[in-house]
């Protein structure tokens, strides 16, 4: 190969590419053999058509040149109309006699004006050498263009023109006679027209840019009305030579009225020929312009689907966001408007939206509001394409939006769309900042370079997990990640619907509508930030404990601290505990009103307050009241006393020892530096013996010994891990089975299996990766192993095996396939003996042909849940917010009706949650998916706000980071009577910090219902006392005994009630009123208790005792609700949930050599009964 290599020469430098084409003798005495390539182009004829048209650049050169030669031409027309004069004589010399010894009659044309111009010397010599370069270059260009059809390039019109307008000039060069002989020259226009356009798209081929069509049709447009009234302009006035003698201004005056449809009759023509060609104007005028005008408007109207363009010049001055979506609906782009445009500092961004699909009517409607249509831009296009992203100026972006559609059947193509859009805009504008939302788990590791990311399923199934140990966490979530514009309920509009009135009884019993204006006041508070040396809350609790910061803050300002990030850290601590000493560098995250920046702070007079400090915690009337005005400007806060009382005792039961008789007990004051021995008697990390080291007898003889470590096995790549509860061996995948036995047991139902906790029921389609998350929460390692619930899943198809093989290693972890369609499969899993309901949405009803029917099915199924089984507490999740108003539906209970008026009257106001008093969101019963994306939204100014929430929901823990958890206030606890003392007694005690009170009470009967029940009464007949009075009697105990708690049975007889009121004559006597009477108690009979034999017959065929089903329990007349943060005179009542922060229990390990085994018991934390109650 060698021998071959060195046998061939080099090639000479000679051997040139010119040399190729060219030519060169040289290589004549050589043995090679030269080819040359692009022969055919190397012709004299294909070298003029590569400049003359296939070159972009020198074709553009060349029709700008021909642009310009029929300009001039026009413009030397117009100069020699303006110079000539028509009662001038004409030099025609051997013609003289033909032109102008002519006798004319009246009425009879002089044509001489017509034919003969007066045209000088210089300008006839200007116009030939034009006519000549014209004509030569038409030729050259036609002979170019030939493709052996001579005729089609003879009998175009361009060619045609310029034979007219360039030929009279060549034969005039030759016949001087003919000079003054009247040429068109102004019909030139139409040839410059032409030159115009094909200049334009050769310019938009050598800049390489894609042309616009709307560009080219206005252009065309304005040229072809340009070139229509100068030649009617410059017609008129040469054929009126021989008439009226009008001048150029005469004409264009002429035409313009003509044209406009004004006709004002002043200027007229007085020839015929000049009456012609007015006419033939307006006809082809009549012909051209339509069409013209018809393409405009089509490519508007296309333009205005698509959108257009952002331009250059605003990104550059002005700041935009872009929001890609695959489908915009009315619900996803009115959320995210209101939450973006909620925080004042982004009022003067623009909205960019990209989407695929055309502009909806409703979208469009909502556009052109004023309000929106000069912020947001919609543009129809693709984030996968380059041009549509260089339309929305993705690189000048300030923050790109890329949402998910989970109204798709096929979610993970929905998410495998949303991948693919997060890449491209990646690639494109690296330094655009990204905001994801991904739906399905295992395709988050996809999008671990977006700047934050939301996965739906994650959230969903922990919010809804923590929803069965910590009540409407989810509401409680929700009202965190929404920003507050000051939001209260219309009091006074709620009183005039209900008929109530707003009166406290000795009892202090507060009006209907009090748990409204508490649960909307509390409901503005949301995160924020702040550095602890620029903040007046926080700095003077530099280099104090995190509680003596948090419960003092509290105290003084009514901010409640829940977080803190080291200045180098990244990870942010929620509640690290006592331990935890505040550095000036710190940055602090607080739940309030609004943030400190809209603050102002009122100083009280010393001796006022010295004053009130003696007297601030002696008395419900005493109490310290912080004023906060919810508003979106700034919020007045009273600072209070920050001293503290003395204590008698470290734990939340009540004092021992207390002081005088009546004297309210005392607290013990929150350590400013916490010390060991104080930390070791007031947490409750030592009493382990019992929980931990010594198992119960039961334990052992079961085998539910648990241990504490990572999960072996996670379903999908990018779960974060979380220390749990698991088994030492995994389960097999038949004793999973709850229905079924296998060879290990013979349980087939839930009662069976005898646990000592309710179950959780989870109602979901398909046992998702997202599934695993909701296990994850309910066996994390700070849950007390006692108060672990078995969880079932109730599937309606049988989960795969990388599943089963993730949550074997779980304790008390089942699953069934069935569906809560059948009653069978309900009362199976267990349903009679549930604790918590859980109704996942399903992805195959997610869409439907009408949007807001998706939920359909589920909200039937939930009803029947509802009727069925009254005592359990259903959790449901559906895919539109706006359903919720069928959650529990009541259809003629006034207290219902007057919230759906309240509903109406907040949406109309533009309140981001209009929903929000609605008794089952308020309740936390009811959840949406889509609540969660104003997450994403504003953490665009809070970028923190999704790091927080998934430490809240145990999605992620961080070492030394806190938990929430809840503690109920039963009895014993009343003693402490209020939300500030509680505050103080968790802070000194175990450290835990209070964010707020899940609150539950009675729904009275309202006055509209009363007054019905009055009015049905007063018709009966009075004759027979006694009877009347048995009557009423048995009347009234039937109504507070049975129907008190069957809102339905009460509506029935009322309705019955009143029909017959409306039938029977007052004087119907006793046949009436027996009658009556029976009728009554036959609507009394309880549909309840026809609904309990269909439950219990069902229950006796399957072989399940019916002992466990109470089907009298019923709650159905509770309300209950979320105050977040409330004041500190706020008062506990019996039954209270408190929301908790708990600092890490690994957090406490003491450093001393102790056995691994106790040194193992002191990390798990606090895993006994009192830690969740106190």
């Amino acid at each position: 190969m060698a021998d071959l290599d060195s046998e061939v020469p080099p090639l000479p430098p000679r051997y040139r590419f010119r040399d190729l084409l060219l030519g060169d003798q040289g290589w004549q005495g050589d043995d090679r053999v030269q080819v040359e390539f692009y022969m055919n182009e190397n012709t004299f004829k294909e070298r003029l058509k590569l400049f003359f048209i296939k070159n972009q650049r020198s074709s553009l050169r060349i029709r700008l040149f021909n642009f310009s030669l029929k300009l001039l031409s026009c413009f030397l027309y117009i100069i020699r109309v303006l110079l000539d004069d028509p009662t001038q004589g004409h030099e025609c010399k051997e013609l003289n006699r033909d032109c102008y010894n002519q006798n004319y009659t009246p009425g009879t044309i002089d044509w001489s004006p017509i034919i003969w111009v007066n045209r000088s010397l210089p300008l006839w010599g200007l116009q030939v050498s034009v006519a000549l370069i014209s004509l030569f270059e038409t030729l050259l260009l036609s002979y170019l263009s030939y493709k052996g059809n001579i005729w089609e390039q003879i009998l175009r019109i361009p060619f045609l023109l310029e034979i007219i307008n360039a030929v009279p000039f060549i034969i005039t060069i030759f016949w001087p006679v003919l000079r003054n002989l009247f040429i068109p020259v102004f019909l030139n226009c139409w040839l410059a027209k032409h030159a115009l356009e094909n200049m334009i798209n050769d310019l938009h081929r050598a800049i390489q840019r894609t042309q616009s069509a709307m560009f080219n049709q206005v252009l065309i447009l304005i040229s072809t009305l340009l070139c229509l009234i100068f030649t009617c302009i410059c017609g008129i006035q040469h054929l009126e030579r021989a008439g009226n003698k009008l001048t150029l201004f005469d004409s264009l005056y002429f035409c313009i009225v003509t044209f406009s449809t004004v006709g004002f009759g002043d200027v007229t023509p007085k020839i015929w020929p000049s009456k012609l060609l007015v006419v033939i104007m307006i006809c082809v005028a009549l012909v051209v312009l339509p069409i013209q005008f018809e393409q405009l408007a089509y490519l508007w109207m296309e333009r205005q689907k698509s959108g257009g363009n952002y331009s250059r010049h605003r990104a550059q001055t002005e700041k935009h966001v872009v929001l890609c979506v695959s489908s915009l609906k009315i619900d996803l782009l009115m959320d995210f408007l209101n939450e973006f445009y909620a925080h004042p500092r982004l009022q003067d961004y623009y909205v960019v939206i990209l989407c695929p699909t055309e502009m909806d009517a409703q979208v469009r409607r909502v556009l052109q509001i004023p309000m929106w249509s000069q912020r947001v831009i919609y543009l129809q296009g693709s984030a996968l394409k380059d041009q549509d992203l260089l339309r929305a100026k993705m690189d000048d972006a300030e923050a790109c939006f890329i949402l998910s559609s989970r109204c798709e059947v096929d979610r993970t193509a929905a998410d495998h769309q949303t991948i693919l859009r997060a890449w491209a805009v990646k690639d494109f504008a690296p330094n655009c900042p990204l905001y994801v939302q991904i739906l399905k788990p295992e395709n988050k590791f996809h999008i671990k370079f977006a700047d934050h990311v939301v996965c739906e399923e994650e959230f969903k199934y922990a919010m809804l997990a923590l929803n069965c140990i910590c009540p409407a966490t989810s509401t409680l979530i929700t009202l965190l990640v929404h920003t507050s514009r000051g939001q209260t309920a219309p009091w006074e509009a709620f009183r005039q619907l209900t008929g109530t009135k707003q009166t406290l009884n000795r009892e202090s019993q507060q009006s209907p509508e009090q748990w409204q204006k508490m649960y909307g006041r509390c409901s503005g508070n949301e995160v924020f930030h702040i550095n602890l040396e620029e903040s007046t809350f926080f700095a003077e609790y530099e280099g104090k404990s995190f509680t003596y910061a948090s419960f003092h803050a509290h105290k003084k300002f009514g901010v409640c601290l829940i977080g803190v990030r080291k200045e180098d850290n990244k990870n942010i601590l929620l509640n690290p505990g006592p331990r935890y000493i505040m550095s000036s560098t710190d940055i602090c995250f607080y739940i309030n009103i609004t943030k400190e920046e809209n603050s102002a702070f009122k100083k009280q007079e010393k001796h006022r307050k010295r004053h009130e400090s003696k007297l601030s915690y002696h008395g419900a009337s005493r109490l310290p009241v912080h004023s906060i005005i919810a508003s979106m400007g700034t919020v007045a806060i009273d600072l209070q006393d920050t001293g503290c009382r003395t204590s008698s005792g470290p734990t939340l039961a009540l004092p021992s020892e207390g002081g005088k008789e009546g004297r309210r007990p005392s607290i013990a004051p929150v350590l400013e530096v916490a010390d060991s021995s104080s930390l070791q008697a007031c947490d409750l990390l030592s009493d382990q013996s019992e929980d931990e080291t010594t198992p119960s007898d039961d334990e052992i003889a079961a085998g539910l010994e648990y241990a504490k470590g990572y999960p072996p096995y996670s379903p999908y790549i990018g779960s974060s891990p979380t220390f749990c509860h698991l088994l030492h061996e995994k389960v097999p995948f038949c004793c999973l089975r709850l229905d079924k036995g296998c060879q290990h047991n013979y349980y087939e139902d839930a009662k069976a299996y005898g646990f000592k906790n309710k179950l959780i029921i989870v109602a979901a389609e398909t046992a998702g990766n997202g599934l695993y998350n909701f296990i994850v929460p309910l066996r994390a390692y700070y849950r007390p192993k006692k108060e672990l619930n078995p969880i079932v899943l109730l599937l309606d198809n049988p989960p795969d095996m990388h599943f089963l093989d993730a949550i074997c290693w779980f304790p008390m972890v089942y699953y069934m396939v069935g569906s809560i369609d059948n009653l069978d499969d309900l009362l199976r899993c267990g349903v009679t003996f549930a604790a918590n309901m859980v109704v996942v949405d399903k992805e195959s009803t997610m869409s439907a042909e009408e949007d807001y029917m998706a939920d359909a099915k589920t909200i039937v199924n939930v009803q029947t849940l509802f009727r069925l089984f009254s005592s359990l507490s259903i959790i449901t999740e559906l895919t539109h917010p706006a359903n919720m108003r069928f959650m529990q539906f009541r259809a003629k209970d006034c207290y219902s009706l007057a919230l759906s008026k309240l509903e109406k009257k907040e949406r109309e106001k533009g309140s981001n949650l209009a929903f929000m008093f609605r008794l089952p969101f308020a309740a936390g019963r009811v959840f949406s998916v889509s609540m969660l994306d104003t997450l994403l939204y504003q953490s665009f100014v809070k970028d923190y706000m999704i790091s927080i929430t998934r430490l809240l929901l145990g999605l992620d823990t961080t070492p030394g980071s806190g938990f929430l958890c809840s503690m109920k206030i039963t009895e014993e606890d009343l003693w402490i009577r209020t939300y500030a003392r509680l505050y103080q007694k968790l802070c000194s005690s175990t450290g835990d910090i209070p964010i707020g009170v899940y609150r539950t009470e009675s729904q009275k009967l309202t006055t509209s219902e009363s007054q019905i029940s009055i009015s049905v009464e007063e018709w009966e007949d009075t004759k027979d006392t006694r009877e009347q009075v048995n009557y009423r009697v048995n009347h009234r105990n039937s109504t507070s005994s049975d129907q008190s708690d069957h809102p339905l049975l009460r509506r029935k007889s009322m309705q019955w009630a009143r029909r017959l009121s409306r039938r029977v004559p007052r004087h119907s006597g006793k046949t009436a009123e027996r009658i009556s009477q029976q009728r009554m108690n036959l609507y009394r009979r309880s549909e309840r208790q026809e609904l309990a034999e269909l439950v219990k017959n069902r229950m006796k065929h399957l072989g399940l005792s019916p002992a466990g089903y109470d089907e009298m329990n019923d709650h159905q007349n509770n309300l209950s609700y979320i105050l977040i943060n409330p004041s500190p005179d706020t008062r506990l009542e019996l039954n209270d949930i408190v929301y908790l922060i708990r600092p890490d229990p690994l957090a406490y390990v003491p450093n001393t050599a102790s056995s691994p085994k106790d040194s193992f018991c002191n990390t798990v934390g606090q895993d006994t009964r009192e830690e969740t109650q106190l």
